[in-house]
């Protein structure tokens, strides 16, 4: 009987290794997802997230100045601003020069950064800057930003940098050779076109005007953008909210059109609003049409304004 018992016990160790071994051997079903490394192009399969949240209680940390102007873009997101081109050894003309760049165009609520980047070609003389909550997203759309820059260093873009004695010098040359001749023929090609997008090819965008910051829209910007220093706010298809008790967290209120006006340059500043929601376009019209400090323009200047299209088009 001791025998018995004895070969039993052993043959239930043996059956209990081989169940330790097959399941050490079996990949597990949740696989961390591939680290994208800096530079190379992310793949959006791997930063998925839910589509919206309530930002009224989203209680998760942010980094935030308890000012605008103690904030500078020129660390993190805007290292090689076009701006920037006019270098100096002093640590105070850097400061000065670097106090100058702050966002001019916010894509609030920017998604996986399609438009962010539209913006970016479509207006160089600006300084694009996304705004998403969800933090897988932020880190999609950075990355995204990311090998878009060092894919156009890559095919030529002129981007001006400054080397470690102040001077100035051009990521466009390459082992002594330049790429002015595609340059020409790029833009003769785009002087052909009509369509609102091939602007864009008329010059090769470096997309260093275009960042991207996790933050809440509704709480922090007021810590980050100063007054009268935007000339576009974009709002795509934001969340409905469709109960009448989660009105209040729509993006567009008459309250919080009263903060976007005192961030909006006066005379020039423009808000841009689109949904496929019929009811909440109507309530984007109604609350702006009620507002003191907005106005509605014409059809002609919308079909006209080329970030219309990119609007309609780019959006993620």
């Amino acid at each position: 009987r001791a025998t018995a018992n004895t070969n039993l016990n052993s043959t239930n160790n043996d059956n209990d290794n081989d169940k330790a071994s097959a399941i050490a051997s079996t990949p597990p079903t949740d696989t961390v997802p591939p680290i994208t490394h800096e530079g190379q192009m992310p793949q959006k399969k791997f930063y998925r997230s839910r589509a919206h949240c309530n930002p009224l209680s989203f209680n998760e940390a942010f980094d935030y100045p308890p000012r605008p102007d103690l904030f500078d873009w020129t660390e993190e997101h805007y290292p090689n601003h076009p701006q920037l081109s006019d270098c100096g050894t002093d640590a105070g003309e850097f400061s000065a020069s670097s106090a100058q760049i702050h966002p001019t165009v916010l894509d609030v609520g920017c998604g996986f950064g399609g438009l962010t980047l539209a913006l970016s070609a479509l207006l160089p003389e600006e300084t694009i800057l996304g705004l998403e909550i969800r933090s897988k997203v932020t880190e999609y759309v950075r990355l995204r930003i990311l090998a878009s820059r060092k894919e156009a260093m890559g095919t030529g873009a002129s981007i001006a940098g400054c080397d470690g004695d102040g001077e100035t010098h051009d990521a466009e040359k390459e082992d002594g050779e330049t790429h002015d001749a595609e340059k020409d023929d790029t833009e003769t090609d785009a002087t052909d076109r009509d369509d609102p997008n091939d602007k864009r090819a008329s010059h090769r965008p470096t997309h260093q005007n275009a960042s991207v910051l996790r933050t809440n829209a509704m709480k922090y910007l007021p810590n980050h953008i100063p007054p009268r220093s935007l000339s576009k706010l974009f709002f795509c298809f934001p969340d409905p909210h469709f109960k009448k008790k989660n009105h209040p967290r729509r993006i567009v209120s008459t309250r919080l059109l009263t903060e976007y006006a005192h961030w909006l340059k006066p005379g020039e500043g423009k808000l841009y609003c689109i949904t496929d929601v019929r009811d909440l376009h109507e309530w984007h019209v109604e609350r702006c049409e009620e507002h003191p400090l907005f106005e509605e323009v014409t059809e002609e200047e919308m079909e006209g304004d080329e970030c219309v299209w990119a609007m309609r088009t780019e959006t993620e």
